[in-house]
């Protein structure tokens, strides 16, 4: 990857030490940028310790984002910590640990309380954080977002979760929207779709599709880090509103159970 020149990046969601955000924050950091990053608990201090003990320069923020206040708090640790920021990775969603009301169902079976409560958390997340950067990137004629998607919504679906679906399909018409406002500010924005990829919150039976796919295998975290690391990065000045899939060919392969 080639070196950020000491940017500024946001990583939302990396309190796993096994998953894609902090994946994301760790690659970032090697490239030279200093990194702030987010979780719902105090497990985040554990991965800034990580960093910093790798010599990268790290900050954590607890943060609630489908709250603004929460965004706003992230945004201004990165302007006191580091002057200010570069880039944002849109990774926090799925489900938090600090929330045990999460509940996937299918059209017929979910509530309108766990439908808003799915958006909010997959969704809201990115739109408030996206938000809060927008001013201080366009004012400085530069930023690179990566939002985190999936292939569930955009191009594919399984059973029984609609909400998620419908929240990361609206990711990347926020990801096209967004980009169209801040093109001439300087400022990309992109998606990365994740396919099965197995991080510490894949279940066995993700692990078995994952095995089905083309290539034999789910993901790691970290293969997903080098595409957002990619969009990241300087070379990508020219690439905005775009969705780039991980995930192994599964999403186009026509012979399914061979």
């Amino acid at each position: 990857m080639t070196a950020q020149r000491q940017r500024v990046a946001i990583v939302t969601g990396a309190g796993s030490a096994h998953g894609i955000g902090f994946a994301a924050a760790r690659l970032l950091g090697a490239g030279g940028s200093r990194v702030v990053i987010t979780s719902t608990t105090d497990r985040i201090f554990e991965r800034v310790t990580e960093l910093r003990a790798d010599g990268i320069r790290a900050e954590g923020v607890v943060a609630d984002l489908t709250d603004a206040a929460g965004a706003d708090t992230v945004v201004a640790c990165a302007s006191d910590s580091f002057g200010g920021l570069d880039i944002l990775v849109n990774n926090a969603g799925m489900t938090s640990v600090s929330d045990h009301s999460f509940a996937p169902g299918a059209i017929d079976g979910l509530s309108l309380d766990d439908w808003r409560a799915s958006l909010d958390r997959n969704l809201t997340t990115s739109f408030l954080m996206t938000r809060a950067v927008a001013g201080p990137m366009q004012a400085a004629g530069y930023g690179r977002i990566v939002n985190v998607s999936s292939v569930s919504g955009p191009v594919a679906a399984y059973a029984g979760d609609v909400a998620y679906h419908a929240a990361k399909a609206g990711v990347v018409g926020l990801t096209r929207a967004t980009a169209i406002d801040m093109a001439s500010a300087g400022v990309t924005v992109n998606a990365v779709a994740p396919g099965w990829i197995d991080t510490a919150s894949a279940s066995a039976y993700e692990r078995v599709l994952g095995a089905a796919t083309p290539v034999g295998r789910s993901g790691t975290a970290d293969e997903v880090a080098h595409a957002i690391a990619f969009l990241a990065g300087e070379g990508a000045s020219y690439i905005t509103g775009q969705l780039i899939t991980v995930d192994g060919a599964n999403s186009i392969s026509e012979e399914r159970g061979r």
